[in-house]
């Protein structure tokens, strides 16, 4: 949808309105609890290490399973919610989701603790296509890239719980105690759920789909993947998110307590701070797109460059410990990866109808996480390998913005010939509908 079409309403559009907000609320509720429980390690890996006895490629390995199950879990879920609807899928992603957290905190072993992080992922893996869905169902078209920013805007509200609340709580009430207590708002969301939370408006039901086993999944997959947008979107994604996210969900911690030498108490404040930052950021960037179509490629790539600039100061900077300042300014930086990496869902939302709105939000977002679960794993394997030099292992981030920078640039073009034709054809179609 181009800023010329985003001012109006199209046909067919949902009215939006309160109701609208307050079963879109109750979705967005489930993925900021899901999002705590998912972020809730990255407080804790310290602690983790100590509980379980392991080293750093052992503790790395909790957030890589919860990811790898997580990324894997993306084209699934956006096939089941595009067969089943949001509701049963965000049920059955709760249900996943509070009883890993649970697990979690009951784990007498490394084994079952890590059995209990990838139920986790699990359900975790339905939330956000789910919410994606509930806001196309409930919302205008022309809302929906300001609608999925507010909706990761209370996503990193939930890592905010978590690096405020949880991180706290551990030194206070202990490990069991704290990963338990947090369960309940598991439950909590789930009654939510179950009461009030609706697939779409009455009078705004979904064209009936035929499925055919095994052929429409295929289907769904390759006709997602043939458009530019949705490839766009995934590489958008992977390059854009994975540095904030492998600084908040494991490595931030250890990196500012152990080689920066900061208590845990600062260490905390500036992951606060990235969370801080990716909120305000969110809701420019949410706006911008909202109002200037055009904006989605320039704000991503120059994401990208001044997160790969801020990155390597960190890691090039000629002392033992890099100065308050720069580690601010990064944070601040780094703030604003979640934002961008959510500009990937609005390359592939306009791609794809309805009916395949599900899978390709589940190949976009299969895109981040699949890079931040790597890059996870290199920094534990380069920090076992080097003596925990940190300077090395972070360097890691520089090889996956590569790679991701060379494929934007690469379907670019391709991707914004393909939408000028949709938007081409849908304006004919508009003129030739009867009134």
């Amino acid at each position: 949808m181009s800023s010329s079409a985003s001012g109006a309403s199209l046909p067919g559009d949902p009215p939006g309105g309160r109701r609208a907000a307050l079963v879109w609320g109750i979705g967005v509720g489930v993925y900021f609890v899901a999002v705590i429980f998912r972020t809730s390690l990255g407080v804790a890996g310290l602690d983790a290490a100590d509980r379980f006895d392991v080293n750093a490629s052992a503790l790395s390995t909790f957030s890589i399973l919860q990811l790898l199950v997580y990324a894997g879990m993306q084209i699934p879920v956006g096939l089941m919610v595009d067969r089943l609807g949001t509701k049963k899928v965000l049920t059955l992603g709760v249900v996943l989701f509070t009883a890993g957290q649970l697990g979690f905190a009951l784990s007498p072993s490394y084994g079952t603790a890590l059995a209990s992080r990838a139920l986790l992922g699990c359900g975790d893996a339905m939330t956000f296509i789910s919410v994606l869905r509930l806001g196309s169902r409930w919302f205008p078209a022309r809302r929906g890239p300001l609608i999925a920013q507010v909706a990761a805007l209370f996503g990193m509200a939930g890592n905010l719980v978590s690096t405020v609340v949880i991180s706290r709580s551990l030194h206070g009430i202990g490990w069991t105690q704290t990963f338990a207590g947090s369960a309940l708002a598991g439950v909590v969301v789930l009654v939510l759920l179950l009461l009030f939370l609706r697939d779409h408006p009455e009078g705004h039901e979904p064209a009936p789909v035929t499925h055919a086993g095994a052929a429409y999944v295929r289907r769904q997959i390759a006709e997602s993947w043939r458009e530019p947008g949705t490839r766009m979107g995934m590489w958008v994604h992977f390059t854009t998110q994975f540095p904030a996210m492998v600084f908040l969900l494991l490595w931030g911690m250890p990196y500012l307590v152990e080689a920066q030498g900061h208590s845990r108490g600062t260490a905390g404040e500036l992951l606060t701070l990235v969370v801080l930052s990716n909120m305000v950021v969110g809701l420019v960037y949410g706006q911008v797109i909202a109002r200037h179509h055009a904006a989605r490629a320039p704000l991503a790539l120059g994401t990208v460059g001044a997160t790969a600039a801020l990155w390597a100061a960190v890691v090039a900077y000629p002392a033992p410990h890099t100065p308050m300042w720069l580690l601010i300014v990064l944070c601040v930086v780094l703030g604003a990866c979640g934002p961008a990496s959510m500009i990937g869902f609005d390359f592939a939302r306009p791609a794809n109808p309805p009916q395949r709105q599900g899978t390709a939000s589940g190949i976009v977002n299969m895109g981040g996480f699949t890079a931040s679960m790597t890059t996870l794993l290199a920094v534990g394997v380069l920090l076992d390998a080097t003596g925990d030099n940190y300077r090395i292992a972070f360097a890691s981030v520089f090889v996956l913005q590569a790679l991701g920078i060379t494929q934007i640039l690469r379907l670019r073009g391709r991707a914004a010939h393909r939408e000028r034709e949709r938007l081409v054809a849908s304006r004919v179609e508009a003129v030739h509908v009867p009134a």
